[in-house]
Parts: structure tokens; sequence; C-alpha cells
């Protein structure tokens, strides 16, 4: 089984309110935004302002350019559905992919919001390989679908579950595509998702929403390219759990199965339901049998939980 391929292979190159007991599906997502606490950010950012390596800051800027594309996939989708009747759920699935965000470091995954005041939920792996290497301290360099930069910091981490939390402590301006020219206009807030209610059925059509790799590590010649989106949207069906695994610990292989097309890079991937709510994250995948895995409902809620009862 592939348990850490592509948490290590990434590593190696990535060298950039009061919430209730017992959260309901929108006690994240109904959280008030904490806008004295998050720090704007220059539309124009330079080296100076994020304190990464040259190397780094020329892809976060080039993941910023693809992202504001407006031939790209996402920004598609997300008119295509905006334009849609809203009760056919079109309206959420955009907002799903309006809250899912990517690493700005080389093929360093996958993030999305959980709250509008600004907490993202993604695989532990992705801030850290373990707990004894975690800094908290460290800023994470992350990119919205719309291409805007935030910079956030790790307040959860739970290596067993393979989940973190990051709070968003500074932003650029918050903006959303404008369906009928397809250009921005202002936003109040951050996009986020839900969890569901209760965790999903066999069988539940999935939609993955995450940032495959941009290099092709299966070839025996390094720097051959994907051409793959910064964000790419798949498709598919929540397959169950694997049996005998303990759905709490993820921390060798994902216990969610599913088949949505994913990459190097997905890893903190977003599993959306039709509804347009969260049901777990894209973690790995087995290769004797090339089904992906990922950290259950089960998991994300009981970590959403107790990070819950650690804020009352």
């Amino acid at each position: 089984m592939t348990a850490r391929v592509t948490r290590s292979r990434s590593r190696n190159i990535a060298n950039l309110s009061h919430a209730p007991t017992q959260p309901t599906k929108s006690a994240l997502a109904s959280q008030n935004v904490a806008a004295s606490n998050i720090s704007a950010l220059p539309d124009s950012l330079y080296a100076t302002a994020t304190g990464l390596d040259s190397k780094n800051q020329k892809l976060l800027l080039a993941k910023q350019n693809r992202l504001t594309d407006r031939n790209g996939q996402i920004p598609r989708f997300i008119r295509d559905r905006l334009t849609q009747p809203a009760n056919d759920h079109s309206h959420a699935l955009a907002n799903a992919a309006s809250s899912t965000l990517v690493f700005a470091q080389q093929e360093a995954g996958t993030a999305v919001c959980v709250s509008p005041s600004g907490l993202l939920l993604t695989c532990s792996h992705c801030v850290a390989e373990s707990e004894d290497v975690l800094d908290l301290a460290k800023d994470q360099w992350l990119l919205f679908a719309d291409g805007r930069v935030v910079k956030a910091r790790c307040v959860g981490y739970d290596g067993r579950r393979d989940l973190a939390l990051l709070q968003i402590v500074a932003a650029q301006t918050s903006r959303q595509l404008d369906p009928t020219t397809a250009n921005t206009t202002e936003m109040s807030g951050f996009p986020a998702i839900a969890l569901t209610e209760t965790p999903p059925r066999r069988n539940t059509s999935l939609f993955c929403i995450g940032h495959p790799g941009s290099e092709d590590f299966e070839v025996d010649t390094p720097g051959v390219a994907t051409g793959y989106d910064v964000l790419h949207i798949s498709e598919g069906r929540y397959r169950g759990l694997a049996v005998g695994q303990d759905v709490q610990d993820n921390s060798e292989i994902g216990a969610l199965k599913h088949d949505c097309w994913t990459y190097w890079g997905h890893s903190g991937a977003p599993l959306i339901n039709d509804e347009g709510l969260l049901v777990g994250l894209h973690s790995s995948w087995d290769d004797s049998t090339g089904m992906r895995r990922g950290v259950a409902w089960e998991a994300v809620k009981a970590f959403i939980d107790e990070y819950a009862r650690k804020r009352e």
C-alpha cells in the first residue's frame, strides 16, 4: 500500500467566537469573521512581504496567475454553476470550489476553508511530517481558488488522524466571480463549507477538488511537466471504509475509500457530495488496487469537535 509516498515525495521538493460542545454541520461555518485579527496583504506580493526564497516566491506567483486565468477549469466550473438555478445544488458546488486552497509550495497539497473566519482543514502531513518537527510559528502560504493569497498558522494538529487546522492571519482582498461578466467583485469573509450531519452512504456521488502535481514522478527523467491545472475537479463515488481499520487512525493510509481521480499533491483535497458539503479529505492511495484513500467523516467530525471544545 502507498501510505506516505505522496507526503515524502512532496516533502523532499517543498523547501518552501464560541462553538458548541457538539457542533452542528454549520458550527464552524457560522462563526463570525474576526476581521480585526486578520492583517491585509498587498495586491502585489513581493518576497519582502512573504519571506519566501526566490524559487518558492516565483512558484506562488505562477500559481496565482494560473488560478486567475478565466479559462481555467475552476473558474469555468464556478461560472457554470452560478448561472444555473440555485435549487439544484449548483451554487453550493460553486461555493465548495471557491472554498478550496492550494499550498504555495511545490506539490505540497490542498486545504479547504471550513469557517468564514478563515479556519482551514487539511491533512497533517501537508503541514509537518510528524508532531516532532511541527513548527506552530511557521507561516503557511496558500492560495484560494480565485488566486488570492493568504498566510496561515497551524492551530490544531493530529498526526494519527492525519488532520490539521490552520487559521488565516493575513489575506489579500477577497473576491468572487461575477458569472455574467467573468470579472471579480468584492465579497466579505472567506468562502467556507460545512461538514455533512451524517456520514455518507456507500456509492454516494463525490467531487474531489485538489491540486495535482505539476511534475510527473512516474517517469525516469525528472522535470517532465504534467500540464495539469493548479486545481482540478474530478468525480467519483464513496466506496466505504477499509475493513478492519480503525477509522480514527490514518497514520499509515486513509480509512476512507473513494475512486475520484487524484494525483501527487492532492493530499488534503476536500471530498464533496452533490449538496456541496464536506464528507472527508483525500490523503493517499492503495497502489495494489488503485483505490484512492482518505480521512473519513468520522475522523473529521471527532477532530473538529475536539477543537471546538478546546476553544470553549
